[in-house]
């Protein structure tokens, strides 16, 4: 099978060296490309990027994205790195070109709150010093057999750039900032065609077989799926906007306990992004530019805690991740996704028998805080498109592109 029949996400998860190096170089021409328009929309505005939980400075950013490359490439001994999956995150590591790397970028280590103080080398530095981590881990990979441990760790810096790349782009969307490229705009969606149907099944879920898949998607195990009936696409404005207009932000009964507090907290009435005139007309902010909303384009910048009231209101509920992986994966023809993030019923656990991969942060520390969302977004690279993948943000984060589908509360038949 070859990169013919096979999507950029199954090649960035299977593909080989050649493949890869230029997936790397894609990917990087991306995140400097949405670094600069960032610089440049805060310098327009005299803006800064302000100190919250979900932010990191943008030069802070980039340092950590090549600091990630070159931890997990050049830096670690050769036949370790050609361990893959197996190898030894406590090995160590060459010296980094720049002696402070480690004091300033290592995620692991460095206190979000401190990275606004840092002393970072400026821009063009920083620059400069991807161009050579990019140069060493393409150097590195040249030539390399198509063989899944020796090009792990090569996948794993590809899709980490690739998912800072789409946080960079939440970010701009949360501070107003211009982010003039195309291919970062949703899309809208038709009509729904009608829901699925499944009957009750077993399903095997998670990635199993040849490639890579990050560690909270092994080991591929059996599970039992109840039937249900759940939505071919996720939910438009058109559908989610009578909730909103009948009250639904001011009834209680149909909010989650932890839904209620969040609403106290932040006293939202409606979503995040949009804003109603005096005519009764929606708007939506799109990276700093106020839109009449197209109630065709998919709902977006929903917390867990909305979906789960809309549900409620509706008298639907979210699919689990069986559900949403099962009709993703057997039903492509008819499963729309890939407009949202969606969030899931399911709560972000590891699969049974589960191992943490070299790079132990990735999932092991937020299991049990958090939902699953499936899908991708239309901020996704197509690498990160992946049916298997597992996102997890916690259930108040509206800054991320989320949105949801349903499903019938009762089984169909029942």
């Amino acid at each position: 099978m070859d990169s013919v029949t096979r999507g950029p996400a199954d090649l960035a998860r299977q593909g080989d060296a050649r493949w890869l190096a230029d997936a790397l170089r894609a990917s990087r021409a991306d995140t400097l490309a949405t670094f600069a328009a960032t610089q440049a929309a805060l310098a327009s505005s005299g803006r800064s990027v302000p100190q919250q939980p979900q932010f990191n400075p943008p030069l802070w950013e980039l340092g950590h994205i090549g600091w990630f490359q070159s931890y997990w490439m050049a830096r670690q001994p050769d036949a370790e790195r050609r361990r893959g999956w197996d190898a030894d995150p406590s090995v160590s590591r060459l010296p980094a070109a720049r002696a402070n790397a480690d004091a300033l970028y290592d995620s692991s280590h460095v206190p979000h709150d401190t990275r606004w103080a840092l002393p970072l080398p400026d821009a063009d530095a920083t620059r400069a010093e991807l161009a050579q981590q990019l140069a060493q881990s393409l150097a590195l990979i040249d030539g390399l057999a198509h063989d899944d441990r020796a090009l792990y760790f090569a996948r794993l810096v590809l899709l980490h750039e690739d998912m800072h790349h789409e946080a960079a782009l939440y970010m701009a969307q949360s501070l107003g900032l211009l982010i003039d490229d195309p291919r970062w705009r949703p899309a809208a969606l038709p009509k729904p065609a009608d829901a699925l149907r499944f009957e009750a099944s077993r399903w095997r879920l998670g990635s199993a077989g040849k490639g890579f898949a990050f560690d909270n998607e092994w080991p591929a195990h059996d599970v039992d799926v109840d039937a249900c009936e759940i939505d071919a696409q996720v939910l438009r404005w058109v559908e989610f906007l009578p909730f909103v207009e009948q009250g639904g932000y001011e009834a209680p009964q149909w909010w989650s306990p932890a839904g209620r507090e969040w609403l106290g907290q932040t006293r939202a009435r409606q979503p995040l992004h949009l804003r109603r005139r005096a005519s009764g007309a929606w708007e939506r902010q799109q990276f700093g530019t106020w839109l009449a909303l197209d109630q065709a384009l998919p709902a977006c910048h929903l917390t867990a805690f909305e979906a789960e009231a809309w549900c409620a209101w509706a008298g639907r509920r979210l699919p689990t991740e069986a559900e949403w992986e099962r009709a993703a994966l057997t039903r492509p023809d008819a499963f729309r996704w890939g407009a949202v993030w969606e969030w899931t019923a399911s709560p972000f656990e590891p699969y049974p028998g589960f191992v943490p991969h070299p790079y132990r942060d990735y999932s092991a520390p937020f299991f049990g805080t958090r939902p699953v969302l499936r899908g991708a977004s239309f901020a996704t690279q197509p690498r990160m498109r992946h049916a298997r993948y597992r996102n997890y943000f916690s259930a108040e984060r509206n800054d991320i592109f989320a949105g949801f589908r349903s499903c019938a509360r009762a089984a169909p038949g029942a």
